[in-house]
């Protein structure tokens, strides 16, 4: 699959960038990018949550009332579940939400999520670029080039550039991530891809495996 290769004024540069069908053309598994796209999420929380359970409350061990003739219940301690400030019944504790999936699965997954984004047309190859200075302004002039104003899109670096990455922090549409941060989640959660040409080598090599 060829596509023009743009210049960073939106132009076609007359090279043509050759996407691999073994990366860009597979018949897409919507379970593995399901997977996928789970472990990425449930690897966000930081499972922190905690409920005080009737052992950890604080209050007197007394018994409350005395066991007959009360014509109510029988109740033993303050800290029963029962009661209002008592423990919780089988509260949450910290716990990891991480799962393991093995390599191929992965691999698979973003494959799937890149064939998706072919098949859609939501692929532009632009030529290589970098500022002299982090400034939101030439980004912004960038994407307005390429017609992604305010659109969610996500560029590509072959390499990691702090000056590209930080002019494009202050921007939420947008976001910037080396060839080697590319995950299923992120290739799905934007409209359009954007690929430097230097990127495209990588992650042929490290998808194609």
């Amino acid at each position: 699959m060829e596509v023009a290769v743009l210049d960073i004024k939106g132009k076609e540069t007359g090279r043509k960038a050759n996407l691999s069908d073994a990366v860009f053309a597979v018949e897409p598994n919507n379970h593995a990018v399901y997977l996928d796209v789970k472990q990425y999420l449930a690897n966000q929380r930081q499972g922190t949550h905690k409920a005080k359970e009737r052992a950890e409350i604080s209050g007197s061990t007394r018994k409350i009332k005395k066991q007959k003739g009360t014509g109510t219940a029988r109740a033993g301690s303050i800290k029963s579940p029962i009661f209002k400030g008592g423990g919780r019944v089988f509260g949450p504790r910290p716990r990891s939400y991480s799962f393991k999936l093995n390599k191929n699965l992965k691999r698979l997954a973003r494959k799937s999520a890149l064939s998706m984004k072919a098949n859609d047309n939501s692929i532009i190859v632009v030529e290589d670029f970098s500022f002299d200075t982090p400034k939101t302004k030439n980004f912004i002039d960038v994407l307005n080039a390429l017609g992604l104003a305010g659109k969610k899109s996500l560029i590509v670096l072959g390499d990691s550039n702090k000056n590209v990455y930080l002019s494009s922090r202050n921007l939420k549409a947008s976001e910037v991530v080396s060839a080697s941060e590319l995950s299923t989640y992120k290739i799905l959660n934007a409209n359009n891809l954007v690929f430097l040409e230097g990127s495209l080598e990588g992650i042929e090599s490290n998808l194609s495996k």
